[in-house]
């Protein structure tokens, strides 16, 4: 696990902070910055720009969910949320919110560094799968533009579709561009003069 995180710490209480900054630094953790106020989470993360985000709650609630996952962003790093108590639906509400670890029953120092290591670990998993979802979605969508493209160039010049292919195969190659550049500008000029 990587040791040179850095961490912020959201907690009110001096002494619960003092105590999980000991347990972190335990763990082989020490740039940890702590925040007493959610009010000022928004600026801390912008200014110190952690990797992972602990945050211990009470009794949390939709619109602090809410205010978590966007001050956080949760896409970009990873998020442990430790509450005394939940339901069902602030349980739901904060995986969908983007929270890495939802920690039910409070934080306790013997369990951070499994917490945190398996929280960092589901943060790494869920942007992989983000990321190759984005990547099929690119590519689907680059299919249906290439497609599109193929289609002009076999009505305009009554070229069959593995022609109309190599052609636009082959205008990219002579101007050294990928063939989905060349299906864009294909399909956008089409859409001009049509």
């Amino acid at each position: 696990m990587n040791q040179n995180l850095r961490i912020l710490v959201v907690e009110p209480d001096p002494e619960r902070v003092r105590a999980i900054i000991d347990a972190l630094k335990d763990a082989g953790w020490s740039d940890v910055k702590a925040l007493a106020h959610m009010s000022a989470l928004d600026r801390t993360v912008k200014e110190f720009a952690p990797d992972i985000v602990l945050i211990d709650l009470a009794n949390p609630d939709r619109d602090t969910l809410e205010h978590i996952s966007h001050a956080t962003e949760t896409s970009k790093r990873a998020v442990a949320l430790f509450v005394d108590q939940t339901d069902d639906i602030l349980t739901q509400a904060a995986l969908s919110a983007g929270v890495s670890a939802y920690v039910v029953d409070g934080l306790k120092m013997d369990r951070i560094k499994s917490v945190l290591e398996t929280a960092i670990a589901r943060f790494n998993i869920m942007r992989q799968m983000q990321s190759e979802l984005d990547a099929a979605k690119q590519a689907l969508e680059d299919r249906k533009t290439i497609d599109r493209a193929k289609g002009i160039l076999m009505r305009q010049r009554g070229l069959p579709e593995d022609d109309a292919y190599n052609l636009l195969r082959k205008t990219a190659m002579s101007q050294n561009r990928k063939v989905i550049d060349v299906a864009h500008a294909l399909v956008t000029a089409a859409e001009l003069l049509s």
